[in-house]
């Protein structure tokens, strides 16, 4: 009997489909009944990956995902979205087309019949009605043929699996080579190619590729005064050198993967050893380093940016912004943090959030949350752009096409100042230098904060002390910002691989980061 095999579904399997794809979206879909716009995204993921606990191989795995999503605006005088999203398979290959085209009916169905509920609110409850507004998308450029390609050295389909699985055991055994009181270690390696297709109804034909590695160090290290756990990522939008030679390009600076471990099993153990600390019952003169402002940043930043976040769209399972309480009353062209601070998220410098087109085909740009310590901009997607009156700035993106596109930060950091990050700490008589990030406790609007720092440094005549483990920082939001009196010109721009927004909650990469920044806040202690 003869085989028949499944065909193998690759990054190129998309360039079968293309053309019909473009025409199904851009004529066919205009056929619907009451359309006014369609989008679809498609896309192919090829991967490979390790896990290894304590020396020894732990799991490893070679997939791909295949997966699409469709979004069609439709109705009379009032308007609404409709979505629909599917994982494919190799058995969809050879009936593509037909898929899509039923999921666009999908989407379409969905936006109708929503469509017809908001005009009977509208009738029904006057008052709630006049609320609900028209599913409108601010305007963008129109982009056709578009491609945009991967940058890699090494091609990650190119990778052997063992390889992979060498660098995770190897990368246990370096961390666990620090010392002995290192009691647990484990690693994961990853890489993947992955190809999106943009298509919409208004003729937007746009293809991008990313390569992405991405390496993960865990240690627990016994001590004195307790158990310490300690882990990191490392990674960026490249091929596996990042992991077998590390990579540095301005404020991206990565070590190879078994210096990384090396490094973070020597951290452990030191803080390991150190006393906890305990804080003083007043502020203090705090001095951050980058990769504690990478999670500041992250979170009290980034996250209150988010426009839908701040439009109330996340209330109920995520919170609210401090930067708008409503569309009258809130932080917009109002000073919230010193001159010194200046704030953005870019996807057009490198990171994990860098692309040339967001999963609504709008351009990157960089976009200014913070400049001189003013609230300029939020986040924002077409319809919420719309709805603020305001440019589309290229924030919206999904982790899956099948999944619906969130407002996301992109490479979300504190820009750098002038001052040397060394002369920051020599001003400071009494105060402490808070290292590295750990865990954050945000309130719901993140109006305030705490985050606990890997190492926390005393500062007594402008030079280092001793070190304490188990400590933070906290401080209204607000406060803290404008408390700001020292920018270093030592921006460091860190990979984060999983922050997790919405339901089905969607963990996105970004980058943030940020340079040595000085100000004043309440120090926490462990508990």
């Amino acid at each position: 009997m003869p085989s028949h095999s499944s065909p193998r579904v690759t990054v190129e399997s998309l360039d079968r489909f293309r053309e019909n794809l473009r025409s199904l979206v851009a004529e066919k879909a205009k056929t619907l009944p009451n359309l006014r716009y369609c989008d679809l995204r498609i896309e192919v993921r090829e991967e490979k990956g390790a896990v290894a606990e304590n020396g020894a191989e732990k799991s490893s795995s070679e997939d791909y995902a295949f997966d699409f999503g469709v979004r069609a605006i439709a109705g009379g005088r009032t308007s609404s979205s409709g979505y629909y999203g599917r994982i494919l398979g190799t058995s969809d290959l050879d009936r593509l087309e037909a898929v899509v085209w039923d999921g666009i009916k999908q989407a379409h169905n969905r936006a109708c019949a929503s469509a017809r509920q908001k005009t009977q609110v509208r009738s029904s409850y006057p008052g709630l009605g006049g609320s609900l507004t028209p599913s409108e998308l601010a305007p963008v450029a129109v982009h056709q043929a578009t491609t945009v390609p991967a940058t890699y050295q090494t091609d990650p389909r190119r990778v052997p699996l063992a390889e992979t699985i060498a660098m995770a055991v190897d990368g246990c055994k370096a961390m666990q080579g620090q010392g002995g009181n290192i009691v647990y270690s484990a690693c994961s390696s990853s890489t993947f190619l992955l190809r999106e297709l943009f298509l919409s109804s208004d003729g937007a034909d746009i293809d991008q590729s990313f390569a992405q590695t991405e390496g993960f160090a865990i240690a627990i290290c016994s001590g004195e005064h307790g158990n310490f756990e300690l882990y990191d990522f490392t990674g960026h939008q490249r091929g596996w050198e990042i992991l077998t030679d590390g990579y540095s390009s301005g404020p991206i600076v990565l070590p190879n993967f078994l210096d990384f471990c090396k490094t973070l099993g020597a951290d452990a153990l030191e803080v390991a050893a150190a006393p906890s600390l305990k804080p003083p019952d007043k502020e203090v003169t705090v001095v951050t380093n980058p990769h504690f402002n990478t999670l500041l940043v992250h979170e009290v930043v980034g996250h209150p940016s988010e426009l839908d976040r701040a439009l109330k769209y996340e209330t109920g399972y995520a919170g609210r912004s401090w930067f708008l309480k409503d569309m009258q009353d809130n932080q917009l062209g109002n000073q919230i943090a010193s001159s010194m601070v200046t704030a953005y998220s870019d996807p057009t410098m490198e990171g994990y959030g860098s692309f040339e087109y967001d999963h609504e085909g709008t351009p990157a740009r960089r976009a200014y949350i913070l400049r001189d310590g003013v609230l300029e901009e939020f986040l924002n997607n077409r319809q919420t752009a719309a709805i603020m009156g305001v440019e589309p700035n290229g924030s919206a993106r999904s982790t899956e096409a099948q999944l619906v596109p969130l407002i996301r930060m992109t490479n979300t950091v504190f820009g750098p100042g002038q001052q040397v990050p060394e002369s920051i700490i020599s001003e400071v008589e009494d105060g402490y230098y808070i290292a590295g990030r750990r865990t954050p406790s945000i309130a719901e609007s993140r109006e305030n904060f705490r985050i606990t720092a890997v190492k926390v440094y005393e500062i007594k005549n402008g030079q280092l002390g001793r070190l304490y483990r188990d400590g933070g920082i906290t401080s209204d939001s607000r406060d803290y910002f404008m408390s700001i009196n020292a920018v270093g010109n030592d921006l460091r721009v860190n990979p984060i691989p999983n922050c997790g927004k919405g339901q089905p909650m969607q963990a996105k990469r970004m980058s943030n980061g940020g340079p040595t920044m000085r100000g004043v806040a309440r120090l926490t202690g462990p508990g």
